[in-house]
């Protein structure tokens, strides 16, 4: 079967990063459809299938569309599961545009090209993660559900470099989530755990996409 020439993109807008490390810097955001984990907890369930069919090409002048009117230099490319698709084309293009890429992922699908930026966020209940992740990723990110245990972090952080930020990002910003996940990194300090935070969904607090 002959490669897809066309990738299933759900939305493309700006807006800031509201996770991780890079919190609060302009980005356009571009979502992919596919995801094969469908976790009970996931926001964006209306990515898991569907999608608008666009070739690379269309996708990339959408992009520089919206940064007439919003300039920003990274581009975040997020799902869904984006490395379900083959994003070489898209990733070629944009750099070819002077842009920065982060990708988030589960970490279980290969990554063939290099990024600025590998947000990796390992699910449950494995939360297995494919070795070439382990130095590529820039930060780990572990959504705080019911069922994440402080042994789970444990392992995690072990699994990474110590460099390697760990964020526990509390489900949704619900309040019992925010509960549970100081009361880990309580827990993991006590472990001699390092290079640990909570963080919050900032785009959801200031009620940005």
């Amino acid at each position: 079967m002959p490669p897809r020439r066309t990738l299933r993109i759900v939305e493309i807008f700006p807006s800031i990063q509201g996770e991780g490390l890079r919190q609060g810097e302009p980005t356009i955001f571009v979502r992919l459809a596919g995801c094969r984990l469908r976790c009970d907890f996931c926001d964006t369930k209306y990515a898991w299938e569907g999608g608008r069919e666009m070739p690379p090409d269309e996708v990339a002048e959408a992009i520089k569309n919206i940064r007439r009117q919003f300039p920003a230099v990274w581009v975040s490319l997020t799902g869904g599961e984006p490395f379900l698709q083959d994003l070489r084309r898209l990733v070629r293009l944009l750099r070819k545009e002077g842009l920065k890429i982060q990708v988030e992922t589960s970490g279980t699908r290969h990554c063939p090209f290099h990024v600025d930026w590998l947000t990796v966020s390992p699910k449950p209940k494995s939360y297995r993660v494919a070795p070439e992740f382990i130095k590529k990723a820039r930060e780990v990110k572990l959504v705080v559900t019911r069922d994440l245990s402080l042994r789970t972090v444990l392992k995690v952080r072990r699994s990474f470099p110590d460099t390697t930020p760990v964020i526990l990002q509390p489900e949704s910003n619900r309040a019992w989530s925010r509960r549970l996940a100081v009361g880990i990194l309580n827990g993991a300090l006590a472990a001699g755990l390092t290079n640990i935070r909570v963080s919050l969904q900032l785009h959801k607090i200031l009620g940005l996409r």
